[in-house]
């Protein structure tokens, strides 16, 4: 372990370091010990521990708040530091003030009043609250706005102010989707054809069920200048799953550098039986590195060899518990429930308490029912703060076969 991963992040064995990394666990012991815990929640949201931006912890840390009866007025006070801490408190406290809490509503209200990054939390609340919540500020939206040094981007809350937004470039695009694929492809291949038509082309491809006659067009859909495919073709070869593999064995081997990385890549997501042992050392070295970003794409390619990838399970284990980039989470538990169950109950039953959405959706369809897990079910459906994927997935799950509701 790397003398920065130490101390960077607690242990991740911890009540500390399972909250900094957004484990179900850290949430469950924190809900045993609540003024224990107090201050590693607040620091979760003075500090943001997220290993990269595609990480969730707003609603996780704001479950917490109200789940352990902790004041929100720390959280309000963080409004006041820089644009970023101030971004983290606000969608924190949204979230607060939609499972009922006036403090964090007022706090919220009371900084667009006079807070230096108004606007934004601004333009935030009034994505996630009901109008009647924040549409009684525009008298001090309007005076506060002459004050900023530019016009604002979004249309909301602005217009319904009456105040002028800046106006986005746009160009015309043609409106492809109403051709049949027989018509789309054509286009592609025709000379005379406009990449941004083909572009478009493409787009309206990837919109429906893909097309094998698309895979001999592939090389041909470079940009002008030979480095790179157009946009949206990586999109619509990833789509053609297994089917492009027999011509991926010859784009790996042409000399436009775009087109044998395309093709490297479609073998490597679809790899033989010979890559297996590659695979598993691959992944052995990412957690001698500890390599927290690119782990879950060795996990998905794992995970396609099922039960002959057992040698891997160590390694997967290892990553589900001590990785700080909670993104990756659900791959590992996806890669080790497609090679060996063994043992997972107890890692579905702890994903409903996970800050990612795609690890509580595993966790509603697959954890065994119990008690605990039908519980905590019934407070994600009723929650309002959680998503609405996750809430319908709920509601699906207490929805026995016999069509007798849960409650």
């Amino acid at each position: 372990m790397s003398d920065e991963y130490e101390t960077t992040y607690a242990h991740p064995d911890s009540v500390e370091g399972m909250l900094q990394r957004g484990r179900g666990l850290g949430a469950v012991r924190a809900l045993q010990d609540p003024q224990g815990a107090a201050a590693f929640v607040y620091d979760g949201i003075r500090r943001d521990w997220r290993w990269d931006g595609t990480d969730d912890r707003s609603l996780y840390l704001a479950r917490l708040v109200r789940d352990l009866e902790l004041s929100p007025a720390p959280v309000v006070d963080l409004l006041t530091g820089d644009e970023e801490s101030c971004l983290r408190a606000c969608e924190v406290l949204e979230l607060l003030a939609l499972a009922g809490s006036d403090e964090a509503r007022e706090g919220l209200r009371a900084y667009v009043r006079r807070g230096a990054h108004w606007v934004r939390v601004l333009e935030s609340v009034s994505a996630g609250w009901p109008a009647e919540w924040w549409e009684d500020l525009g008298d001090i939206a309007r005076a506060r706005i002459s004050g900023e040094a530019e016009l604002p981007w979004f249309s909301e809350p602005w217009t319904r102010f009456g105040i002028e937004v800046q106006s986005r470039p746009s160009s015309t695009r043609p409106s492809l989707t109403g051709l049949r694929t027989a018509d789309l492809l054509p286009l592609l291949t025709d000379p005379r054809t406009e990449n941004a038509t083909k572009v478009e082309a493409l787009r309206a491809l990837n919109s429906r069920e893909p097309s094998a006659e698309l895979i001999p067009l592939i090389p041909s859909l470079g940009t002008p200048d030979g480095r790179r495919p157009l946009p949206r073709l990586r999109r619509a070869v990833e789509r053609l799953g297994t089917a492009a593999v027999p011509a991926a064995h010859g784009w790996a081997q042409d000399e436009r550098p775009w087109l044998a990385q395309l093709g490297a890549d479609i073998l490597a997501e679809h790899p033989g039986p010979e890559a297996l042992p590659g695979l598993v050392e691959e992944l052995a070295q990412q957690w001698t590195a500890r390599t927290w970003c690119g782990p879950d794409r060795t996990a998905r390619r794992l995970a396609r060899f099922g039960v002959d990838a057992a040698d891997a399970v160590p390694y997967l284990r290892r990553f589900w518990l001590h990785t700080p980039h909670s993104y990756e989470r659900t791959a590992y538990l996806e890669a080790l429930a497609a090679i060996n169950r063994d043992g997972l109950d107890y890692v579905y039953t702890e994903s409903l308490w996970d800050c990612e959405e795609t690890a509580r959706l595993l966790g509603i369809a697959s954890a065994p029912a119990g008690p605990e897990t039908m519980g905590r079910i019934v407070l994600l459906r009723d929650d309002p703060m959680e998503t609405s994927e996750v809430r319908a997935a709920a509601r699906a799950r207490l929805v026995p076969p016999s069509g007798l509701r849960l409650t």
